[in-house]
């Protein structure tokens, strides 16, 4: 039910990035980069402030009904930017789709957890999150459709889709009691209650925002990456720079996931161990984004990256879960988002003014291979407890 939701958050968010070329034709300001770039920080600024308010309100309130208003007012904001005539309308209307988008991942992800206790955890929050980078993937097409038909009527169609599934998860989505099973029908016993473990959510906490400068440089710059270094049009280069990042990291959520449920069985390190394989993997991956000396190459560096990623984005919510008692989940990943939301949202209009400057983004992109390193150590700092259900040992 939360697959297709979670595919509409990030394809609303992230098509932008790929259809600059055809807005600014409309709406001048953004034939600056910098503008462009503070255009895109507006949403993380916003998205990141709220996301402990919107934990918050996910540990207290229905879940529910805080996924279908968040999916419901966001669609409702995309479908009126398609409509917008001025960077103004559009700056306000990425400020409001931060909030409302900010409510639905704590939520949904605490849901999840909810419903999985320790041997299936991190598989279903890995399926669950291989719609953020089906909805990346699909953002590429926005710029297709931007540049063949309208960019527009992207953001209309998109709207109005998110629009009609709300209405469907008012009939369908149910909550389930929290920390004991509820509604899923198994006779789970109750995961440990108990504390937060502050110094390893405080390590996970730089384990998160670390890594998010070279992903949010990803998501918002590369298609322009592509087109200032091989001379790439709009569609070609959003659908290559969207379809090689999210595509691998699509397979590296379910793969990592996956294993890091059976590795947990065995090591109750096992989903920090996975997640330090995954950050690893970034280095080499974004070092060869931006120093890569042909297209073929920079290509090879988005897949590797992408793949890492995943590997490292599943197992964020299931490691909170060995640190953190359930009631307050939710508002733990709602702080672990305002820290890694509040990086990307810092880096984004930085590269566009040091493009502006005449400092390339590849530059960038290969210096934010150090705060990938730093994270994938700290990693090995985390001492999860055997708090989940299912792992069978401490070692």
């Amino acid at each position: 039910m939360l697959w297709p939701v979670v595919v509409l958050n990030y394809l609303d968010r992230q098509m932008l990035s790929t259809m600059r070329l055809s807005i600014k034709v409309d709406i001048t300001e953004l034939q600056s980069a910098e503008y462009f770039g503070w255009l895109m920080a507006i949403f993380l600024w916003v998205y990141a402030f709220c996301s402990p308010v919107g934990g918050a309100i996910a540990d207290r309130l229905s879940r529910k009904w805080l996924i279908i208003a968040s999916l419901g007012v966001w669609s409702l904001v995309t479908l009126l930017m398609g409509q917008a005539g001025t960077f103004h309308q559009l700056f306000a209307l990425r400020a409001i789709m931060g909030v409302s988008e900010a409510m639905y991942m704590p939520a949904a992800l605490a849901l999840i957890a909810d419903y999985h206790r320790g041997p299936t955890r991190s598989l279903a929050v890995g399926a669950h999150l291989s719609g953020v980078y089906m909805g990346q993937a699909l953002g590429g097409i926005g710029g297709w459709v931007a540049q063949e038909i309208s960019w527009r009527a992207a953001f209309v169609g998109c709207g109005a889709i998110g629009v009609a599934y709300a209405l469907v998860l008012m009939i369908f989505l149910r909550d389930t009691d929290r920390g004991n099973g509820g509604e899923t029908g198994t006779a789970a016993a109750p995961d440990a209650s108990g504390g937060v473990d502050w110094r390893g959510f405080v390590i996970l906490i730089l384990c998160f925002s670390l890594p998010s400068l070279s992903g949010w440089a990803v998501k918002n710059w590369l298609p322009t990456l592509l087109q200032d270094r091989f001379g790439m049009a709009q569609a070609a280069s959003g659908l290559w720079a969207t379809i090689t990042h999210a595509g691998p990291a699509f397979c590296g959520v379910i793969v990592g996931g996956w294993l890091a449920d059976r590795w947990s069985r065995q090591n109750v390190r096992g989903r920090t161990y996975l997640s330090a394989m995954g950050l690893a993997l970034l280095v080499p991956g974004i070092l060869i984004i931006g120093l890569a000396p042909g297209f073929a190459f920079a290509i090879a560096g988005s897949l590797v990256y992408g793949f890492g990623f995943g590997m490292f984005d599943a197992n964020n919510m299931p490691i909170l879960c060995q640190l953190a008692p359930a009631r307050f989940r939710a508002t733990g990943y709602g702080l672990l988002n305002f820290f890694g939301i509040a990086s990307g949202a810092a880096l984004t209009p930085l590269l566009g003014k040091l493009k502006d400057s005449g400092v390339p983004l590849a530059i960038g992109f290969a210096y934010c291979a150090i705060p990938a390193l730093l994270a994938a150590v700290l990693m090995f700092f985390l001492r999860p407890t055997n708090r989940d259900r299912g792992v069978a040992s401490a070692n």
